[in-house]
């Protein structure tokens, strides 16, 4: 039905994809697979009429194609579904499912069809639904589970013959996921073509007929699932890796905890424990959204939690992040332009963001621009002047200010959160030898990367999350990229 070949998708200097290939058949439900980073969204969104191709060829039904929108790919009978939900909260659930083609006659939208088409689209998940959950029902009203079959309903409200769903499971629960796989089954049947994401071994070997293979923006592997095995596939995702070199010496033999936290949940989270050390960098692994960001959010006092958090031999419980501030506990967003900066003021009002209070009232302003520059010449932030705006530098410079704003505070406990995304190679260098120097000073780090060689080179250890929870720990000989992949997929490690 479909195929895609050497695909290529570049984003300026960097290449998310190299040489794509993927083929489906009518009636066929392909496992699209790959580590972080290995261009399986971006083929995807290819696929979809989200993202042009830089060079390559798609072909329908054997007649070469071109999808330059997600709408031109729907007219041709393709659709997906993302975990990300688009879904309008104040609209009802018949609105949503049919928005943008509704059942109109001259320009006025035939409610009382719109309805009856949701109740019937409805009644393929009535038995993982609540009984009262109606075609009437605001969004804003359903669980999250709940909403995410809304999304589906609302790509199979445009009969596609071909669906991705693009870790469509991830938010489902058991009882649903069984109905989904039920109805696939079906859809197979009626030669609808399937292309599936998701990041459970489980699920692949449940409902896939093969797997296709990607590795660092390139296609290595086209096996039926019946011929292989999760350790192979997890080896085709990886290819032949070294072990990264690293102090092999268990931090919990070298003194008390300075972080225990026993049971922490949130929305996502369901019952984390860990503990850091002094000196010790702690990686939490695994695919993106499985809740590395609430882990390091709630440890910040930034949303709520429950459980028990004990912080240099004291209980604590944070409301917000002024007070986890001023116990010595600092954070790193992920996104510097709207959570770290801001990006029309100077250099010198963000490097001091968080530590104004500490030059007095007035500010003594020589000291503070002192301590400013000493913080630049630290960090070998390139700058004009400290008076230049934030927004003057490249991004590997303006997250050096967004690391050194809390390095000027002197932290016991610094949280990253994928510090190091659409940072140039130099910049990363500089940035790892600034957390081993922080290391050696005794500052405690947990680092959330979705770059896997990021963690696997610089931690100490990596817990890896799926789900909301610890699925596997690893140290010393299991720290490695075969383990850390497998665990991800819910794999065995």
């Amino acid at each position: 039905m479909l195929s895609a070949r050497n695909v290529v998708k570049n984003y300026g200097a960097v290449q998310a994809l190299t040489e794509g290939n993927l083929e489906v058949n009518a009636g066929e439900v392909v496992a699209l697979l790959g580590a972080n980073g290995s261009g399986k969204s971006t083929l995807s969104k290819i696929i979809t009429g989200v993202v042009a191709p830089s060079r390559g060829e798609l072909s329908l039904h054997g007649e070469a194609v071109t999808f330059v929108s997600p709408y031109a790919a729907k007219k041709k009978g393709i659709t997906a579904v993302y975990q990300e939900l688009s879904l309008v909260p104040d609209m009802t659930l018949a609105e949503n499912i049919f928005l943008g083609h509704e059942p109109s006659i001259l320009g006025q939208v035939k409610r009382r069809d719109m309805r009856k088409n949701a109740e019937s689209l409805l009644g393929l998940f009535k038995e993982a639904l609540s009984n009262n959950v109606t075609p009437d029902t605001p969004v804003s009203e359903l669980s999250p589970s709940e909403r995410q079959i809304v999304e589906i309903l609302k790509a199979l409200s445009l009969q596609p013959r071909m669906l991705i769903l693009d870790e469509a499971t991830a938010s489902l629960d058991s009882k649903q996921v069984a109905k989904l796989f039920e109805l696939v089954k079906g859809w197979k049947a009626q030669n609808m073509a399937l292309i599936f994401v998701s990041h459970r071994m489980e699920e692949i070997f449940r409902i896939a007929d093969r797997a296709v293979v990607l590795r660092n923006g390139k296609t290595v592997g086209n096996v039926p699932i019946k011929e292989t095995s999760e350790r192979e596939l997890v080896k085709l995702m990886i290819g032949d890796v070294a072990a990264p070199q690293r102090d092999k010496t268990p931090m919990s033999s070298r003194g008390e905890a300075r972080l225990k936290v026993g049971d922490l949940k949130t929305k996502t989270l369901e019952g984390v424990s860990l503990s850091v050390q002094a000196g010790e960098l702690l990686g939490l692994g695994g695919l993106q959204g499985q809740g590395q960001e609430d882990v390091l959010l709630s440890l910040f006092g930034a949303i709520p939690a429950s459980g028990h958090i004990n912080f240099l031999g004291q209980a604590v419980h944070f409301k917000n992040p002024r007070q986890a501030m001023k116990q010595g506990i600092a954070y790193v967003p992920g996104d510097r332009g709207r959570q770290g900066l801001l990006m029309i003021r100077s250099i010198l009002e963000n490097l001091h963001l968080p530590s104004w209070l500490n030059y007095g009232f007035p500010i003594r302003q020589s000291r503070a621009r002192k301590d400013a520059l000493q913080a630049a010449q630290n960090l070998s932030l390139k700058m004009a002047s400290l008076d230049a705006p934030v927004s003057s530098l490249s991004g590997g410079n303006a997250q050096k200010v967004v690391i050194g704003k809390w390095l000027l505070r002197q932290p016991k406990l610094l949280l990253l959160n994928d510090p190091t995304k659409g940072v140039d190679v130099g910049s990363k260098a500089e940035f790892y030898s600034l957390l081993e120097s922080l290391q050696n000073s005794g500052t405690s780090i947990i680092l959330y990367s979705s770059d896997d060689e990021e963690l696997l080179g610089l931690c100490h250890r990596v817990l890896v999350l799926q789900d909301g929870h610890i699925s596997a720990e690893l140290q010393a000989d299991t720290l490695t990229k075969e383990h850390l992949v497998a665990a991800s997929m819910g794999g065995r490690t």
